[in-house]
């Protein structure tokens, strides 16, 4: 084989998977542009900072608005739409939400104190500091 060909072919095969991989991805951002173009009201969405949302205004054409809690609406550009979450996934997780400790098998162990401080075996702290030792054992120490 001549060793002038050979450069040629190398360019070819350096130059076709650049080729390849830039129609690809010219195809997955027309795919992402027209999903994010035909948002609807409704829609459960995930932006590309990966908070999930539900479309309540999707009537500007270059930001929608996004309830991400009970009446916390928040306004977002149309490109920071990542994807939109299929609903069985979104009742799955709301289902998921619903269940009671008890239900899953956890054991619940009562109230906590106000200030949310308890102890390593479960007994709220007076100062409302955690403590690593058990209850008996600090009044062992006292003594």
């Amino acid at each position: 084989m001549d060793l002038s060909l050979l450069f040629p072919i190398l360019i070819l095969l350096l130059f076709i998977p650049i080729f390849l991989s830039g129609r690809k991805q010219k195809r997955q951002m027309a795919e992402t542009q027209a999903m994010q173009n035909a948002l609807a009201e409704g829609d459960v969405v995930t932006t590309t900072s990966g908070l999930r949302g539900t479309v309540v205004d999707a009537s500007y054409e270059d930001t929608i608005d996004l309830e991400i809690a009970d009446g916390v609406v928040t306004t977002w550009l149309r490109a920071a739409v990542r994807d939109k979450v299929a609903q069985d996934d979104h009742a799955e997780i709301a289902d998921a939400a619903d269940e009671t400790p008890a239900a899953t098998g956890a054991a619940t162990t009562g109230e906590l104190p106000a200030s949310g401080a308890t102890s390593a075996n479960g007994t709220p702290s007076a100062n409302g500091a955690v403590s690593d030792t058990p209850a008996d054992s600090t009044a062992d120490e006292k003594k």
